[in-house]
């Protein structure tokens, strides 16, 4: 009877923490990220839908001696990758890394978002995709710095595409060349998401004129319903005969917009829009948060990824606002160089922040289809620069 308290007493979280208080000194502050991360979610409204399932995945990995994810069955040559090993020792939240490991959370979760997005601001406006090309400079620039301080190309472009603004790319290139850093760089790229509305302003009030800010742009034409139905089946074969390696990105978020485009796949739409991508999400918050464990989390390269998604971050929103400077000069007045800011790719977040940016200037200025354009350009921009990095370093 004693032996079976003595083995029970040994298999708790408080022997545990009394046998290695170092260690669980670390899980500690890990709990302290985890509360943070819910009170961004739950108190400020920043990104909830995203941060809750990251949190108390990283909550759940951090469980002493829950053991509910094993890297070790995930961190190994595509090569050596054994799923049937996965089935058999894995646990749960190794079963629903899966869909992390196999690619297929990021691509679902695309769909949802073309079912959601609206492309006519850009098809009205097709100038408006060099914004959107121009704001992922945040993402050249992260690569560069994380390639100077000493990481390796493959982490330099994982961690390059947290400029883009776009968790699911993110998510989708790192679990391919850099997957030991998933966890930090995921989180990273959520929560400066979430932050959006706190980070561009500054940068874009810096970077503008009062009078510039205040410039009004003329409404847009009306698209056609051919437009829009062409467009979708364009942008794919387009960006997939170049960049094949964008092809899950590219083509099924263009798959989504078709089924609301077309108009006669309704209940598709729908499924993509709200049961599907809300359940997908579900799955990869919580696996992507269950990466983060305290051993792997709590290192110099996690600090160094949050600078350097900040400054990813910043040099997106400068690239995309400078840009548009230079078509406000080349037009002549014409482009509010606000709507620059809405290239990087958190839609419809960024757009907001550039409706809202410019209505403090002017009341009358109702910049938000405007800035769709670049914004849902982002999109695009984020995915090819992905193919761009997978091509080049997978």
């Amino acid at each position: 009877m004693i032996d079976f308290f003595v083995n029970f007493w040994k298999t708790t979280s408080i022997y545990f923490a009394a046998s290695e208080p170092l260690t669980f000194l670390k899980y500690i502050i890990m709990y302290v990220i985890v509360v943070i991360l819910f009170y961004l979610a739950i108190k400020k409204d920043f990104e909830p839908l995203l941060l809750i399932p990251i949190a108390f995945g990283m909550f759940l990995a951090n469980l002493p001696g829950a053991n509910l994810y094993h890297p070790e069955l995930f961190l190994v040559p595509d090569a050596q990758f054994d799923i049937i090993r996965v089935f058999k020792e894995g646990g749960l939240l190794d079963l629903l890394y899966l869909g992390v490991k196999l690619g297929v959370y990021p691509s679902l979760i695309f769909m949802g978002v073309g079912a959601m997005t609206d492309f006519s601001p850009l098809i009205a406006n097709p100038k408006s995709i060099l914004l959107g090309a121009a704001a992922q400079l945040g993402v050249f620039a992260a690569f560069l710095g994380a390639i100077a301080i000493g990481f390796t190309p493959e982490a330099a472009a994982s961690i390059g595409i947290i400029g883009g603004a776009d968790g699911p790319t993110a998510v989708l290139v790192t679990k391919t060349l850099a997957p030991q850093l998933l966890g930090a760089i995921a989180i990273a790229a959520y929560s400066y998401m979430a932050l959006i509305p706190i980070i561009q302003p500054p940068f874009m009030r810096m970077l503008t004129t009062k009078k510039e800010r205040s410039i009004v742009m003329e409404t847009l034409r009306p698209v056609s319903k051919l437009e829009k139905v062409a467009f979708p089946v364009v942008v794919t074969i387009i960006v997939c005969l170049i960049l094949p390696d964008a092809a899950p990105l590219v083509g099924l978020l263009m798959l989504g917009n078709l089924f609301t485009v077309s108009g006669v796949t309704d209940r598709l739409s729908k499924t993509a829009q709200n049961e599907l991508i809300n359940i997908v999400t579900i799955f990869l918050g919580v696996s992507v948060g269950a990466t983060a464990n305290a051993e792997r989390f709590l290192t110099f390269e996690t600090i160094s990824i949050i600078v350097l998604g900040l400054c990813a971050f910043i040099f997106s929103t400068i690239g995309g606002v400078l840009f548009g400077k230079f078509m406000c000069w080349v037009t002549k007045g014409k482009i509010n160089p606000l709507i620059g800011s809405a290239g990087v790719s958190a839609v419809p977040m960024a757009a907001r922040v550039s409706q809202v940016v410019g209505q403090k200037e002017n009341p009358a200025n109702f910049l938000l289809m405007h800035a769709m354009g670049p914004n849902v350009a982002g999109v695009i921009g984020s995915a090819v620069a992905a193919g761009v990095f997978l091509s080049t370093f997978k």
